[in-house]
């Protein structure tokens, strides 16, 4: 059987940088190819096409630039000759463009992510066995139909779940819900059904979303800043499953008045926002005020939808179905 080809799109992060002996402190340096020519037996695995299409630290990326990026990576999915793809990322912002990509992608192609905690002047840097573990997982048969992918060490990670949880550690991306795959003497086996969202067909991204978390004395004046300064749409980080302080309410229906779409998550680790309390600011009021609930998506990511979702539509009726599961009341 001959081998598969796989599209590798390097575009900067920590997998790419050394350390800059004029100031001790880590840059972006490798091309693709001297990343590739590090990775011992990386060849035999599939026929590699290097890009290098950028080299950003992750927090240089933009919520523009993914869109960008996502339109290179749908013009090499169409490739028929193109059986997956790879992309090297910055680890502090993978999980956001992964997850537009995982939103707004049809194809049954993998695309998987990886980057790197340490640089290739550190002892031990990661990048070499990740891009190992996600070209693996490209030609991986059991990849297909499984939407954005996120390879990290010997695990891989749905896109759609997948969380930065430590800020060096090697292994510092975790999900709620486990890893999909693992990787056992270099056979990707995958313990997990399919885990991906509904595919919006967004043509842009609307840049114009705020995200506010919300603490003890929490009040509205940031929110109506955002209103001021013209936001389209808002993401609240609440407490517990969905509750938010009283003196943030004014401003929030400030905001529901101005027909901006507000989306409601959690500001804990795990769990899911819910209609659950019957307070001033309590979930099920909030509910009753119409703003949208976010299930279980982190404030980044919930602002990463509703910016894909306000680039098909404008009114909060028409967002709330991407974002809300049908029984969201029946499991109280």
């Amino acid at each position: 059987m001959s081998r598969k080809r796989v599209h590798v799109l390097f575009t900067g992060g920590t997998i790419s940088m050394r350390i800059d002996p004029g100031t001790g402190a880590a840059v972006p340096a490798l091309s693709g190819e001297e990343i590739v020519s590090r990775v011992s037996g990386l060849r035999r695995e599939a026929r590699l096409t290097l890009e290098d299409y950028a080299r950003l630290p992750g927090p240089h990326v933009t919520p523009n630039w993914m869109w960008r990026l996502r339109g290179r990576v749908a013009q090499i999915l169409e490739d028929p000759d193109v059986d997956g793809l790879v992309i090297t990322h910055g680890t502090d912002t993978l999980e956001e463009t992964a997850f537009l990509l995982d939103l707004t992608l049809p194809s049954e192609k993998p695309v998987v992510f990886c980057g790197a905690m340490r640089t290739s002047s550190e002892p031990g840097w990661d990048g070499p066995a990740n891009l190992m573990t996600a070209v693996r997982t490209a030609v991986s048969d059991g990849a297909r139909g499984r939407g954005v992918l996120v390879a990290v060490g010997e695990q891989v990670w749905a896109g759609c779940e997948v969380r930065k949880w430590h800020t060096s550690n090697l292994d510092a991306f975790r999900s709620p819900y486990g890893p999909l795959a693992v990787v056992a003497r270099g056979n990707v086996v995958f313990r997990r059904p399919p885990s991906r969202p509904t595919v919006i067909p967004a043509r842009r991204v609307v840049c114009e979303v705020d995200l506010h978390t919300t603490a003890t004395g929490t009040d509205d004046r940031l929110i109506r800043a955002s209103i001021e300064r013209g936001a389209r749409g808002l993401v609240i980080e609440g407490s517990g499953c969905g509750n938010l302080p009283p003196a943030v309410l004014p401003g929030l229906r400030a905001a529901l008045a101005a027909r901006i779409p507000v989306v409601l998550v959690s500001r804990c680790g795990e769990g899911t926002v819910m209609p659950t309390y019957g307070y001033e600011g309590g979930g099920q009021k909030l509910r009753e005020m119409g703003l949208i609930f976010g299930g279980d998506l982190t404030g980044p990511k919930a602002r990463i939808k509703l910016m894909v979702a306000l680039g098909v539509a404008s009114e909060a009726s028409d967002i709330r179905p991407w974002f809300e599961s049908p029984d969201l009341d029946g499991g109280l």
